[in-house]
């Protein structure tokens, strides 16, 4: 049995790492892709996890796929294809946050069809969880909600994060509309506070929260930056602000704490309509935990820490 699945992008970010003898900006290859980050995360805590998706039959391929099975994801769904290249993403790092420019067009990622999502591995899954950037092109967006579908039929919790990326839509009405088509399907879902009026039309994270309970998610959580997450059901609302932390590197932060909240729920086996309030205020300071010791690290799925790791720092 899986804790979480997850389908959609597992690609190369292209981070700053100084600057040659000429002068020149040099880059660091690091493996990423927020589903592909999520299941680092549930794995470096302990979880058991797989990974549905499409990479390139290349050298960026082949080392995607080395480094999703050295972290022990399952990747007997991962398809490689040698029709396309696997997508690649740089990143500009200002004070820490980051900017992007994708060469995606089209990107291994968008080109997994429904019928390469392999079923038997969400029949044994308590998990599914999917991101917007596999909503962005065909065949990608038929084959995530045909998995939503099938992992639904079998008992999982379905897990959305939107992780708008402005670069990988023709424009903003088009992001909306596909982004805001997922939230009816989904148990669980997080925002940044970034993504709030674009999700919900509110810009404030209570209201967008409350707006979103009402297409259909039993728990929405809004996370905050350096201020923390807000998480909110029918029965509960909690707020807990992160701790002190030395920022390296936002990539990867997202991710890193939303595996760790969804590593909470499918190990106490807890419906996301179900926490209680002393539930919802210990899963996520456990996940704030778990994306602060993530930015005080470069790269994203190197930079997950372990279950010690995040103990100790408890």
């Amino acid at each position: 049995m899986f804790d979480v699945t997850a389908l959609g992008e597992v690609l190369i970010d292209f981070t700053p790492c100084g600057t040659s003898q000429g002068g020149m900006e040099l880059y660091e290859r690091n493996p990423g892709g927020a589903p592909a980050n999520v299941l680092a995360a549930v794995n470096r805590l302990g979880g058991k996890t797989a990974f549905l998706g499409k990479v390139g039959d290349d050298m960026h391929g082949a080392f995607l796929r080395e480094t999703l099975q050295k972290a022990a994801i399952d990747t007997s769904g991962l398809i490689t294809d040698d029709r396309y290249f696997t997508t690649l993403a740089f990143v500009s790092l200002k004070n820490g946050e980051r900017d992007f420019s994708f060469a995606r067009k089209p990107g291994a990622d968008t080109q997994i069809s429904r019928e390469e999502v392999k079923v038997d591995i969400l029949a044994q899954s308590r998990i599914f969880h999917c991101g917007s950037l596999s909503l962005t092109d065909e065949p990608a967006r038929s084959a995530t909600y045909y998995a939503v579908e099938e992992a639904r039929k079998a008992g999982a919790v379905i897990s959305y994060d939107p992780n708008y990326r402005a670069p990988l839509w023709p424009d903003v009405e088009t992001a909306k509309k596909e982004m805001r088509a997922m939230v009816a399907q989904a148990d669980i879902m997080k925002i940044s506070d970034e993504e709030t009026e674009l999700l919900s039309g509110f810009q404030d994270p209570r209201e967008a929260a409350r707006a979103l309970l009402k297409q259909g998610p039993a728990c929405v959580v809004v996370t905050l930056g350096s201020q923390g997450a807000l998480l909110v059901t029918e029965q509960v609302e909690a707020s807990v602000p992160t701790g002190k932390c030395q920022v390296v590197d936002t990539t990867g932060a997202g991710d890193s704490f939303w595996g760790g909240l969804l590593f909470c729920l499918a190990r106490d086996g807890v419906k996301p309509g179900e926490l209680t309030q002393e539930q919802a205020e210990e899963y996520l300071h456990f996940a704030n935990t778990v994306a602060g010791l993530c930015v005080e690290k470069r790269g994203a799925i190197p930079a997950m820490p372990s279950m010690e790791d995040v103990k100790a720092r408890l």
